[in-house]
Order: structure tokens, then C-alpha cells, then sequence
């Protein structure tokens, strides 16, 4: 469904620090900085997916999602959505996007939300009987009825972002790219966000890229993620493969019946982290000593009364990639 080859892009910018005058000049002269903003990234999304689109601020991200979307225009690659390109075929690719942009509405500010509706409708040539069948449908999947006819600049932001999902599948697009759809949003809005996007992937089989800071929204949606760090792609895999990578250990939190003492020479395969007599926290990699076998050489040295196990935090794993 996205293809993407070899995607370049960099900016021209005046000198910094410099008086108008100056940076006048550097226009007319030519004399300009190049920043790389997206560098030689390539990747295939195919239809149906959940993509997580991931990285530090300045990475990349938000470039790639505007060249994706035909807004920005590549300084050489190629994009593909759907075997089209949003650059020279825009009016062609543009009734397959769906975008929420997590910072901007493409709701009008003083008008009802229906009206909004309405005039994107209009502007996506959707027939009204289509229209009509497709709000009844998001309607019951976002809640819109209680906020339908408020101005938009009333709506809460977690309001406001239903709404602007809403808006994005009015046309019924193929693709939808989010960027930063949960952002500023409290903990109930952030689980109802992320329940509708779901189900948007999975019942209506929308292929989905995720741009977001909150790992938990990576975790709980994504079957895959990319990772960008300074506009080149540092990683793309599953989120197993890249704990596996990263290696960050397995916790495993173990109560003995009594009180046990394992020496540092004896830690073979794992290593305890803490000891509070009966209770050790003990760390291992899980891809060179699996975690049953790490209990087994525990119960050598007493018997063991609980377990609680715990991955390791994804935000971890991402800071250790950066």
C-alpha cells in the first residue's frame, strides 16, 4: 500500500544569528546552509497494517509523514500509495489519505462540528447518502452526538481529537497517517483514542502509520515499528526483535521461604540486583538463558514461594536505540 525508496530531503536556511538585511542577502546570493531533515529512508507498508513511526523530536518524523502525504515534495526518492504518487498524481492519491495531525484541527474553528463535516464532504465529492451512512457509523463509534452541533473552539481536546478522526474518515481513505494523536490528551481520553484506532485497523481494515512520544500508544497498537534517528532509519522489525536487540534484561523479582544468598561467582547466566533477604530482583537476557532455566539454578539455593516477572519498559529499549 506505501512505498517508499530512497526518500531525501533537505532544507535551505539563511545563516543563523543574523540581522534581516543579511539573510536577505543570503536569498538573493544563494549563499545558504543545507539541513538534512529525512536521509535515504526506504521501507514498504502493506495493506492492513498497524506501523509505528517512532524517534527523537527533530528526527525526521513529522518531514516524512508531510512527503507521504504529497504536502512536502522529496528532494529525491520516490512515494508510492497505493502505485501512485502523491506528488504528480495529488488529485488521484488524495481521496485515499486520511491525516490527523495531533497539533492541528482541519475543523473549522467558529463553526459546528456538522458544518465542518459537511464542507469536507463536499470538498471529498462524498454523496450525501454516503455521507449521511458514515457519520451514522463514526458516530457510534466515536461518540459524536453529544458534541455534534458545538462550535469546534468549545470542544474539549479530547473532543476535538474524535472529531478530527472523524473527519479524516469521512471519505472512507484507504490510508490513515497520525501524527501525535494522543498528545496532550488525559489517561481515559488516550484509552478511548487508542480502543478506536484499533478497531478502525482490525473492522475496517485501514493500513495505519503512527507517529507518537507515548510508547504505550506503540505498544498497544502496533504490530510493527520504525525507529528514525537523525533522518536515517535505525530500525524496522517488530517490537520483540527489538527488545531482543537491545538486550535490555528480564526482571525477575523472586521470594524465597527463607532468607537465601547466592555469591557472584555462582550468578551464572544472571545477576542479582538486589537482595532484601528473602526477596532477590535478579536480571537476565532472555535470548541467551531463558527464564525458566534462570529459576531452576535459583531453586538450588532454597525453595521458591512467588515469581513476578517483568519486561523491560519499551521507552527503555527506544533510549537505548537513540
Amino acid at each position: 500500500m506505501i512505498q517508499v525508496q530512497h526518500l531525501h530531503k533537505s532544507f535551505r536556511i539563511p545563516p543563523a544569528h543574523k540581522s534581516r538585511l543579511a539573510r536577505i542577502r543570503a536569498y538573493i546570493s544563494g549563499n545558504l546552509a543545507h539541513k538534512t531533515a529525512v536521509q535515504d529512508i526506504s521501507f514498504t507498508i502493506g495493506k492492513g497494517e498497524f506501523v509505528g513511526y517512532i524517534g527523537p523530536n527533530g528526527a525526521g518524523k513529522s518531514t516524512t509523514i508531510k512527503m507521504l502525504t504529497g504536502i512536502l515534495h522529496p528532494s529525491s526518492g520516490q512515494v508510492l500509495i497505493g502505485g501512485r504518487s502523491p506528488h504528480r498524481e495529488r488529485r488521484h492519491v488524495v481521496g485515499r489519505l486520511g491525516v490527523v495531525f495531533g497539533q492541528r484541527s482541519q475543523l473549522w474553528w467558529d463553526l459546528p462540528v456538522r458544518d465542518s463535516f459537511d464542507i469536507l464532504a463536499a470538498m471529498y465529492r462524498v454523496e450525501k447518502q454516503d455521507k449521511q451512512r458514515r457519520l451514522e457509523e463514526l458516530g457510534e463509534l466515536l461518540g459524536l452526538k453529544e458534541f455534534i452541533d458545538t462550535p469546534v473552539r468549545k470542544l474539549s481536546l479530547g473532543q476535538r481529537m474524535r472529531a478530527d478522526l472523524a473527519a479524516a474518515l469521512l471519505h472512507d481513505p484507504e490510508v490513515l497517517f497520525l501524527d501525535e494523536p494522543t498528545i496532550g490528551l488525559d489517561v481515559v481520553a488516550k484509552k478511548n483514542i487508542r480502543r478506536l484506532l484499533s478497531t478502525v485497523n482490525r473492522e475496517f481494515g485501514k493500513t495505519v502509520l503512527l507517529t507518537t512520544h507515548d510508547m504505550d500508544d506503540i505498544e498497544e497498537l502496533c504490530q510493527r515499528v520504525m525507529v528514525i534517528n537523525h533522518g536515517r532509519l535505525a530500525y524496522d522489525g517488530t517490537i520483540h526483535n527489538l527488545r531482543e536487540r537491545i538486550g535490555l534484561p528480564t526482571i525477575l523479582k523472586v521470594t524465597f521461604t527463607t532468607r537465601v544468598q547466592i555469591p557472584p561467582d555462582l550468578q551464572i547466566g544472571f545477576q542479582v540486583v538486589s537482595d532484601s533477604g528473602t526477596e532477590l530482583t535478579v536480571h537476565c537476557n532472555r535470548s541467551e538463558l531463558q527464564a525458566m532455566e534462570v529459576l531452576r539454578r535459583l531453586e538450588q539455593h532454597g525453595t521458591i514461594m512467588d515469581v513476578h516477572m517483568e519486561e523491560p519498559d519499551f521507552e527503555e529499549v527506544i533510549h537505548k536505540i537513540y
